[in-house]
């Protein structure tokens, strides 16, 4: 009898721990956080574009505490390596994988059939599916305001800005950086020196150093590189921060920053799709939202213009004023928007035209 009851007693104990191993592992598993996955366009080093992305994705998983766990990739070309790098990462179990860069997405969209399941969400774009939803941040108010202090602080009134391509993203940008300007004078003139890449400082401090060469004494990039802030300090004259604060590579030169929080995106998006309610949909963040804010202001900057561009930055959140509100014309003198009138953001999002005071025409 002792001897059953031994065996008994080692029975009950091994399968008592079998149990507690297994709960523990479900609890384990229940517990595992949602993975999530970036792609960029560019280096997390550019203190551009790809930093202020990774800023925010550092951001929104640290304030989610243990939900989710994200990985990037970086240096990603917008060619037939997009797709196998989206591909690889949704074949990894990546519950939602964000692409950053315009370029991606046809790649985007192409493997968000083969992967239902996973959610993808594409930033600057404008195709959408079930399981396929966009996202970007309204960086024309950013551009706008710095247009403003801009028109304080030219005194050539000729402004210069560097251009990745001519995408309705960036000619919106120049457009807005335009208005904000000849909103204080309305004389002033920008002249656009396009590059055709994102991120190449060489190109960038070429282009600024040309636009300087011509005159411009302001200068405002859609790059994503400090190349353009160098430059401005190096040659005496100023310009602007673009997507995040680049004053240490200029701290005479930067006016101020435009500077973007795309937390305020990523963390609901990563929320949802750890709590398993995630559906796709379409965002355009901006001031209102937290999305984009004139900051860092440099020593350069009078008071009373930081002071002014903090007050339309103010009339934006509240709605009572639009950087294209008309009347609007282009630079051949044809009006665009009425008086009065605002373009819908469809029409912002197919924009495709300079304003008056821009000069040159657009790249084909």
């Amino acid at each position: 009898m002792s001897s059953f009851l031994k065996g008994l007693s080692k029975t009950v104990r091994v399968a008592g721990c079998a149990a507690a191993l297994a709960a523990l592992s479900a609890t384990a598993g229940a517990a595992d956080p949602a993975k999530a996955a970036f792609v960029y366009i560019g280096p997390t080093g550019d203190h551009g574009w790809t930093y202020a992305h990774d800023v925010g994705r550092k951001k929104a998983e640290e304030e989610l505490g243990g939900k989710v766990k994200t990985s990037f990739v970086e240096n990603v070309p917008e060619t037939a390596d997009a797709e196998r790098v989206i591909r690889d990462l949704a074949a990894k179990g990546n519950k939602i994988i964000f692409a950053t860069s315009f370029g991606y997405m046809n790649a985007m969209e192409k493997v968000a059939k083969s992967f239902p399941k996973v959610a993808f969400m594409h930033a600057t774009g404008y195709k959408s599916a079930k399981n396929f939803g966009t996202y970007d941040v309204r960086t024309y108010e950013g551009a706008y305001m710095l247009g403003v202090v801009a028109g304080k602080m030219s005194k050539s009134g000729k402004l210069g800005v560097v251009g990745s391509f001519p995408i309705p993203e960036v000619i919106r940008n120049i457009d807005a950086f335009t208005i904000g300007a000849r909103s204080i004078n309305p004389k002033i003139t920008t002249k656009v020196i396009w590059v055709s890449t994102w991120f190449d400082p060489g190109k960038e401090r070429e282009a600024a150093l040309t636009l300087i060469s011509q005159g411009a004494d302001v200068l405002m990039q859609n790059t994503d590189s400090p190349a353009v802030v160098q430059a401005a300090e190096e040659k005496g004259i100023y310009a602007f921060g673009w997507d995040s604060d680049m004053s240490k590579f200029g701290a005479k030169a930067q006016l101020a920053a435009s500077v973007l929080h795309w937390d305020i995106i990523y963390k609901p998006q990563l929320e949802a799709v750890a709590a398993g309610t995630w559906k796709p949909s379409q965002i355009w963040a901006g001031v209102k939202d937290g999305a984009v804010n004139i900051e860092s202001f440099g020593p350069s900057t009078p008071a009373d213009v930081k002071k002014l561009a903090e007050e339309r930055r103010d009339a934006i959140k509240a709605g009572k004023l639009h950087p294209f509100t008309g009347p609007l014309k282009d630079n051949t003198g044809k009006e665009i928007v009425a008086a009065g009138k605002t373009p819908t953001d469809a029409d912002l999002g197919k924009w495709n035209v300079y304003v008056e005071g821009v000069e040159g025409t657009i790249p084909k």
